[in-house]
């Protein structure tokens, strides 16, 4: 199946049904009518079938608009985060090599500087606005072939916390299964109403905004997320589907009335975990009939579902419905066949069998080689299997700690300070240290009204009650914020080169 054929489908079966929310509501027939006219204006400007499209934008309605527009017109969107600096936006955008590139005016400026880079080819920089004005004198008459379905659908480039991005083509038919996989995993029904805020420049952004079509449903779209905006939207469109990163579900229950969540009915995660305190709050304030955690990535959307969060907070469950999944020993160059003991900790590996997968990195054949390994693909993650079979997930093999010779993982530190009454956000990291190798270091955001000092004191007296010597910080920092990516990764090689600046800062003692 390819998007184009979905959609077309889910507009017959739909016409009249809302299918926008906000401020410019559409229904099915209104929005097909509107990503028609973008796929036509994108025709007049020379933009092709297989050709490339960079989308420079915040997000909200006019980008979902043109990404079903490029997957009507059998283009390639290669949508690229806002947040990139100019080097990063020059890296993917030569990367790319795009036959056009929209950008909006927020965007322009670093686009612009980043479009001067002379590894690019010269291309047609084009203003979102410009390219509306031109859709909205277009007829939305003349049919439009579609695409099959393993021709390309996007590029997402990865968020490079360890390297720089690396651009993923995924087909039609991969999305098209990562988005019927995200409705049967999460429980999501015909005609829920969802919040669309994360952006379309990540898999969790498209696959809210694509699996909310396939089941008719009405997609609410915030460009920025705004906790209090948030919750107001809720109420107000009556949305009854969340998808977020848990800093997200954090700053609604802070920042908003717990109380205007209640109306949702089904609540899913990902892209990074959940503090089992969160977790907790989140069941008691919403009350949901389905809390999922989802665990995959850009390159294979599923990995593992976890499928009922209140009763097992923090478990990534077995493996999805179109998904195969393997714990190996985590060595470099292990073969998916050197699965470790029952109990042991290993790097998660997933088939490349499922439909949901990519076929390869972009032009990348050394970081495929690196990834993909006798038809597995290896993610870099590192979980234990309990004796139900579940997983669950204890870092990243790029962040686990050697301290003394022994492997911790900063995933279960952090779910044990997170809950000091002292700290508001906190990330574990292994700085280099002469004695120990690596040192277990806890950089802690202080809660509301407390000093930066006195959540350092905290922190330490908290660790010494609830952890094991070996996992007690050895160094605990107090930092303004977290360091995230913008879909809410921590970004903890910023911290371990230093990037930050102390507001308080002490050694714990072992």
């Amino acid at each position: 199946m390819d998007l184009a054929t979905a959609w077309a489908w889910a507009v017959e079966r739909h016409p009249t049904r809302r299918a926008v929310g906000g401020p410019r509501p559409m229904t099915y027939a209104e929005w097909d009518a509107r990503t028609a006219r973008l796929a036509h204006a994108l025709t007049d400007l020379g933009v092709r079938p297989g050709d490339r499209v960079a989308l420079v934008l915040i997000g909200g309605e006019p980008a979902a608009s043109l990404h079903l527009a490029l997957q009507r017109l059998g283009a390639i969107a290669a949508p690229l985060s806002h947040r990139f600096g100019p080097p990063e936006l020059a890296h993917c955008l030569a990367d790319a090599a795009p036959a056009l590139v929209v950008s909006e005016s927020a965007t322009a400026e670093g686009t612009t500087t980043a479009l001067a880079d002379e590894r690019i080819r010269p291309v047609t920089h084009l203003d979102l606005d410009e390219l509306e004005r031109r859709a909205a004198d277009r007829s939305d008459a003349a049919p439009l072939a579609a695409p099959g379905p393993e021709d390309l659908s996007v590029m997402l480039f990865t968020s490079g916390t360890t390297g720089r991005p690396k651009g993923v083509p995924r087909t039609h038919r991969a999305e098209h299964a990562a988005a019927v996989a995200h409705l049967v995993q999460t429980g999501q029904r015909s005609g829920d109403v969802t919040l669309g805020v994360m952006p379309l420049f990540h898999t969790m952004g498209l696959r809210t905004l694509l699996a909310t079509v396939l089941a008719g449903g009405t997609w609410v779209p915030q460009a920025r997320f705004d906790a209090g905006e948030a919750a107001e939207l809720i109420v107000r469109e009556r949305i009854s589907s969340l998808y977020l990163v848990p800093t997200m579900y954090w700053s609604l229950l802070r920042d908003a009335d717990p109380a205007r969540l209640a109306g949702v009915r089904r609540l899913a995660y990902a892209g990074a975990a959940m503090a089992p305190a969160l977790a907790a709050q989140l069941t008691e304030a919403v009350a949901p009939e389905t809390f999922v955690n989802h665990f995959g990535s850009t390159e294979i959307y599923t990995f593992t579902i976890g499928p009922d969060v209140a009763a097992k907070p923090g478990c990534a469950g077995r493996p999805g419905m179109f998904s195969r999944v393997r714990l190996v020993d985590p060595s470099t160059g292990a073969s998916p066949d050197d699965e470790v003991a029952a109990g042991e900790p290993g790097q998660v590996a997933v088939s490349m069998a499922s439909p949901e997968a990519f076929a390869g990195y972009w032009m990348r054949p050394d970081a495929t080689e690196r990834a993909v390994r006798d038809g597995w693909y290896f993610t870099g993650d590192l979980a234990v299997a309990d004796e139900d079979g579940d997983l669950w997930v204890s870092g990243r093999v790029d962040d686990m700690i050697n301290t003394g010779g022994e492997n911790v993982y900063p995933d279960e530190i952090e779910a044990a300070l997170v809950c000091c009454p002292a700290v508001a956000d906190v990330v574990v990291v292994g700085l280099p240290d002469e004695r120990w190798g690596q040192a277990v270091t806890a950089f802690v955001v202080p809660a509301a009204d407390v000093a930066p000092g006195e959540a350092v004191a905290a922190t330490d007296a908290w660790a010494r009650r609830v952890l094991p010597s070996l996992r007690r910080p050895k160094r605990v920092v107090a930092v303004d914020a977290v360091p995230r990516s913008a879909v809410g990764k921590t970004l903890r090689r910023v911290l371990v080169d230093g990037d930050f600046v102390a507001l308080a800062d002490t050694a714990g003692a072992a």
